[in-house]
């Protein structure tokens, strides 16, 4: 039996731009740690095989400890590493490969054609190809078809089976099946996939590691695969210092600050979360953004608060009323009936602030 890590979309040294200049800066350094944590874990299992299927840097441009912590990681590490060179971070003149001689078990692949690395030792060869720019219009698995010698046979790739004009290298179920591989190592899908099949050949994507934003969510880490008579099983491995999640918090009926502290009582104060405010409430109620975002903080590493409350059906019921603030109602009411989601928040918000200055009260905050 044979034990391999596959992991991809390492994007080390992100700029993490939607956080402050301090934070950013604090996450590029977690971003980095991945590298002994991926490697903890593969002694942990002794791992005969590591796979980095792509973009382990985010561009071409690399902070120098960023290579050397690569290097030092990788130089310590007993398996075989096999890295294929992704879109963001390509085999180029100007490849952050390029910059150091690496030890002889980490093999680069440097071809956008399949290349074979042969361990007869192990009983094993590993395929893998390069992206070589930024795009690559082209399938890594266009016509290839590993050889039948008695051996495992991995492929380490990245690619995108999302459409077949992707410019992101597109892989089809069919060049898969075609392929004879017993296990394709893929990157550049951000979201594990697990453990998929087409023909004979197993296949999957770990998705990234680390999260960078919320359209990266959840836990994020690596596989830890065993392959034994083609038979593979995957697990799972969590590796993210932080996660990036949201939440739909309905208020309804509650003080907005009691409710925001249920959540962050069952939350992890390492995560990075952006919270909606749902649910009805009066016009004169309205949510304070401002102190429930800086209580939010106050706990998570980093949290934004967004105000998607519905004004009560009570408040509609006013419409009926014969006063100025009952005919504005029945304008408002009729002209949200033709309105998009989008345009009712804003008509809902006038509301509030219209009802306030009927009534002579305090505008909303």
């Amino acid at each position: 039996m044979l034990t391999f890590l596959h992991a991809a979309d390492l994007h080390l040294d992100s700029p993490f731009s939607a956080l402050s200049p301090e934070q950013a800066a604090e996450r590029r350094d977690e971003a980095r740690q991945l590298l002994p944590r991926l490697a903890q874990t593969a002694r942990d299992a002794r791992a005969d095989l590591i796979f980095l299927c792509g973009d382990i840097f985010d561009s071409r441009r690399v902070w120098p400890e960023t290579i050397q912590i690569l290097y030092q990681t990788l130089e310590e590490i007993e398996a075989e590493v096999f890295v294929a060179p992704g879109n963001h971070d390509p085999y180029g003149k100007d490849s952050p490969y390029r910059k150091l001689a690496w030890p002889r078990h980490v093999h680069i692949f440097t071809s956008p054609i399949p290349q074979l690395v042969r361990l007869p030792s192990l009983g094993v060869e590993v395929y893998g190809s390069a992206f070589l720019s930024a795009y690559r219009m082209d399938s890594p698995l266009e016509g290839f078809r590993a050889a039948d010698r008695g051996m495992v046979r991995f492929g380490c790739f990245h690619g995108d089976l999302s459409a077949p004009n992707s410019r992101y290298g597109p892989i089809s179920q069919q060049q898969i099946a075609d392929s004879d591989l017993d296990y394709l190592a893929l990157g550049h899908v951000h979201k594990a996939s697990g453990l998929q099949k087409a023909g004979k050949t197993w296949y999957a994507w770990p998705g990234c590691p680390e999260g960078r934003g919320f359209d990266e969510t959840g836990e994020k880490g690596v596989y830890l695969g065993r392959i034994d008579e083609r038979q593979v099983g995957l697990e799972f491995i969590p590796l993210a210092k932080r996660r990036y999640l949201t939440h739909q918090l309905d208020i309804s009926g509650r003080d907005p600050v009691l409710a925001l502290k249920d959540l962050m009582a069952d939350g992890d104060p390492a995560d990075i979360v952006r919270i909606t405010l749902m649910g009805e409430r009066d016009p004169e109620d309205e949510p304070e953004l401002t102190a429930l975002t800086a209580l939010a903080s106050s706990y998570f590493y980093s949290a934004g608060l967004r105000d998607e409350t519905s004004l009560s059906r009570n408040i509609w019921k006013r419409a009926e009323e014969d006063t100025l603030a009952g005919i504005f109602l029945r304008i408002m009411a009729q002209r949200m009936e033709k309105a998009s989601r989008e345009e009712r928040m804003v008509m809902e918000r006038a509301v509030r602030f219209g009802l306030a200055a009927l009534e002579g009260r305090e505008e909303p905050r």
